[in-house]
């Protein structure tokens, strides 16, 4: 048996005919080039009704020959070949007794079903194409057209333009071939970010804690919240959707289930303006997971993705049948996580950002092309003043401090520097920053980039006294109690809406922090 250089194995007899081998190995390598330019936003909602082959098609025509194109080509050979060395290791494994690996495995399953927690409410919330809605409050004329936020590159667009394949992360010129009467308006960082704050003031109402996980999206744990006002969940996150429109009139969906991971995937499956429960039962979660897409998992992206279709795992169901396999191809980490995912596990503590210990603040800006000196060193300190604000917000200095760009070739490289003390304002980032720049110039003579960033790891925290209205509220809300099911009044085990409640609902009191930041992402 011998490999070739795509995805089969090939045995003496099979390479008779090496012209037709060659063909199937350029039109295996071609598709999976093809899969991988569509991206990791693949999975974005309202993307389910589009000829995906013909959105590939038309990323490939447009891209090829470009830089972009040849780099993603590059890296899509080197997972092919790192997907021949997993099929050679699970290959080799087989031939071997895997019983120790699965009793191991087994008892992992069974300590992982002693923590399950079927106690708790969370909710995951996400606004409907953010940056999108925002600006149609201010050009309703585009509410009904297809349109995108981002020049060079989309960084959301309405669900108009979804249906022609647009989606975030996607660069402007192929937008426009897939959709040409695709409207295009600039980023208003500080426009989205008003906006996010109407939205905060409702969900702290209902959980004071809650967990931001971008601009645009949160946790919540709503356990005592329908404890104390006898609601049952769906009728609690229809009560906030409705009551997040009539406040900032832009529509969010939901999903309510046992911890954050189900939550976080029910909240596509009713988008936009909808929500999803997946009921805390073991058997209704199992269910739920069984035929579920890997890549719907949130940690399981396009590369992991193709990896774990190799060996034949589709869907999380796919996983158990696997499970002796995993930590030998994978890891144990890897191991870990999936067994995790096909169980339904996930964490049911929802904490404020500013309590989970972080290990880097970062601020990046992508761009076109771009060589002038001035230019580049303009853009920078701009990073740098940046990266202050977000160091600010979070509270925290660097001890490291990492310059990031990205070559117009799509090359990433990284330099960092230690202080001789831990840094947080704008003037000291940008002074230890540009020795570094300059050497990059100096050892890349022309250098033209597409994207700038920098980041302080090794954190600590600021002094209270430096922080100014970055500080936490004098008196932060205690930790909720923790409020079991039997608490709570019996609902029904499944449910799913498009639009909020039509009965009035009295408001609940608004809570003391409802004016907490969240971290800056691209829209949903």
């Amino acid at each position: 048996m011998t490999v070739d250089d795509g995805f089969q194995i090939k045995s003496e007899d099979d390479r008779t005919d090496p012209p037709k081998a060659n063909a199937e190995i350029a039109v295996a390598e071609h598709d999976t080039l093809k899969y991988r330019l569509l991206g990791p936003s693949l999975t974005k909602p309202g993307q389910d009704a589009v000829d995906q082959q013909k959105v590939s098609e038309v990323i490939y025509n447009a891209s090829k020959g470009s830089k972009f194109f040849n780099n993603e080509e590059s890296r899509d050979k080197n997972l092919t070949q790192k997907i021949e060395k997993i099929l050679a290791r699970k290959r080799q494994l087989e031939r071997i007794d895997l019983a120790s690996d699965l009793r191991r495995a087994d008892d992992y399953i069974t300590e992982l079903e002693l923590s399950r927690d079927l106690s708790q409410i969370v909710v995951h919330v996400d606004c409907d194409a953010f940056y999108a809605a925002v600006e149609e409050l201010d050009h309703p004329e585009l509410k009904h057209v297809p349109m995108a936020v981002g020049k060079g590159v989309l960084t959301t667009c309405n669900y108009h333009a979804r249906k022609f394949g647009c989606r975030s992360g996607m660069a402007g010129f192929v937008a426009m071939k897939l959709c040409p009467q695709l409207i295009c308006l600039p980023l208003n960082f500080e426009k989205y970010t008003k906006k996010a704050q109407e939205v905060r003031e409702v969900l702290a109402q209902y959980d004071a804690r809650f967990q931001s996980a971008s601009m645009d999206e949160a946790y919540l744990n709503i356990t005592q919240y329908c404890a104390d006002h006898d609601m049952s969940p769906d009728e609690a996150v229809s009560q906030l959707r409705a009551q997040v429109f009539g406040s900032a009139k832009i529509t969010i969906s939901a999903g309510v289930a046992a911890n954050a991971r189900i939550a976080k995937i029910a909240s596509n499956r009713n988008k936009p303006n909808g929500q999803f429960r997946v009921a805390s039962d073991r058997a209704t979660i199992m269910a739920f997971m069984q035929d579920l897409p890997t890549r719907k998992v949130n940690g399981i992206g396009r590369v992991f993705e193709r990896e774990l279709d190799a060996i034949d795992v589709k869907t999380c169901g796919d996983i158990y049948l696997h499970r002796a396999f995993l930590s030998k191809l994978f890891g144990e980490k890897a191991f870990h996580f999936l067994m995790q995912v096909h169980l339904g596990l996930g964490h049911t503590s929802v904490r404020p950002s500013e309590e989970h210990e972080r290990k880097s603040v970062g601020t990046e800006s992508t761009f076109r092309d771009m060589s002038g000196r001035e230019e580049l060193r303009a853009k920078l300190r701009w990073i740098a003043e940046e990266l202050e604000k977000d160091l600010a917000r979070t509270q925290h200095k660097g001890r490291t401090l990492v310059l990031k760009i990205k070559l117009h070739t799509y090359e990433v490289l990284t330099r960092q520097v230690v202080p001789p003390k831990a840094v947080a304002a704008a003037d000291d980032l940008y002074a230890y920053a540009l020795p570094m720049f300059q050497k990059l110039e100096r050892e890349i003579p022309g250098m033209k980039l597409r994207l700038l960033g920098l980041r302080c790891t090794h954190l600590t925290w600021i002094s209270s006294a430096s922080s100014g209205r970055f500080l936490p509220p004098p008196n932060p809300p205690p930790p909720r109690p923790t409020v079991t099911t039997a608490q709570r009044k019996p609902t029904p085990t499944a449910t799913n809406g498009k639009s909020g409640p039509s009965k009035t609902i009295s408001k609940p009191p608004r809570a003391k922090n409802a004016g907490r930041k969240w971290s800056s992402s691209s829209s949903t």
